[in-house]
C-alpha cells in the first residue's frame, strides 16, 4: 500500500477528465425515458447512464462518465444556485485539495472515500459546485 501512497503523492494534482455531467429536471423519470427512447441511452439501477472510454495515455484503463438528471431543488448541488453540477475527474486529490487550500478557494467538505473512489465538494468563482473525484 504505501508503493501505491508514493506513487499517488508523485501525480500532478490536477484534473485530469470529466467523471460525470449532472443537472436538475422537472421530472427526472421522463427525462431518463426520453433520453432512453430517442437517444439510446442505457440507465442503470441507480437511475444514471455511464459512457466509458478508454484513456489514451494508458489505453488498459476504461474511464466512465455519469449521467443523471436530478429532481429539481435536490440539496446535493446546494450551496449552488445552479441547474447543472460538473464531477471531473483528478489525480492526487489530496494535493489538488492543498493546492485549492492556498488559492483560497471554498472547500465544502472532506475528502470522502468509497470502493469506486474519493470525493470532495468545492465552489468555483461562479457559484457552481464541482465534484472532484479520484478512481480507485
Amino acid at each position: 500500500m504505501e508503493h501505491q501512497k508514493n506513487k499517488t503523492e508523485s501525480l500532478e494534482p490536477k484534473v485530469t477528465g470529466i467523471g460525470g455531467i449532472f443537472f436538475f429536471s422537472d421530472n427526472p423519470k421522463d427525462t431518463k425515458d426520453w433520453y432512453a427512447k430517442n437517444l439510446g441511452f442505457e440507465i442503470s439501477e441507480w437511475g444514471t447512464s455511464s459512457f466509458e472510454s478508454r484513456n489514451i495515455l494508458k489505453p488498459d484503463e476504461v474511464e466512465s462518465l455519469q449521467w443523471s438528471p436530478f429532481q429539481r431543488g435536490d440539496e446535493y448541488f446546494s450551496p449552488s444556485k445552479k441547474d447543472f453540477m460538473i464531477n471531473y475527474r483528478v489525480q492526487n486529490i489530496e494535493g489538488l485539495l492543498t493546492q485549492l487550500k492556498e488559492n483560497g478557494v471554498t472547500i465544502l467538505d472532506d475528502i470522502v472515500t468509497y470502493d469506486y473512489g474519493k470525493f470532495v465538494h468545492i465552489m468555483d468563482a461562479e457559484g457552481n459546485k464541482l465534484e472532484l473525484w479520484e478512481p480507485a
